[in-house]
């Protein structure tokens, strides 16, 4: 069973940037499709990115376009979210999950989740 933590999450202020991580164990990371979410305070969670395991990544949140990008390192088992520019509306709990092969915009059809977590963008 897939199992993952995501970590990196802080509070910075308006314009700072920051990198999450999800880092995977059990199994080898090259056979997975990795996205990130986020839920904010009363919203929804949302598909932000995706990485597919053939390294195509999926821009899925228009928020995310020019600021966000997604890689990983297999060796490392673990796939990053880069965020730049931040804006105190990317406050919100930070999720990565994982499904085999492809990215997909439908949450319900990715099988692994991590625990989150929380990045708070104040001045």
């Amino acid at each position: 069973q897939l199992q993952f933590v995501e970590s990196g999450g802080a509070q910075v202020q308006p314009g700072e940037s920051l990198r999450l991580s999800c880092t995977f164990s059990g199994y080898t990371l090259e056979n997975y499709a990795v996205g990130w979410f986020r839920q904010a305070p009363g919203k929804e969670r949302e598909e932000i990115l995706c990485i597919s395991s053939a390294n195509t990544t999926t821009i899925f949140a228009d928020s995310a376009k020019g600021r966000f990008s997604i890689s990983r390192d297999n060796a490392k088992r673990t796939v990053y979210l880069h965020m730049n520019s931040l804006k105190p509306e990317d406050t919100a709990d930070y999720y990565c999950a994982a499904e085999n092969y492809y990215c997909s915009e439908y949450m319900n059809l990715y099988k692994w989740w991590g625990q989150g977590t929380q990045v708070t963008v104040s001045s």
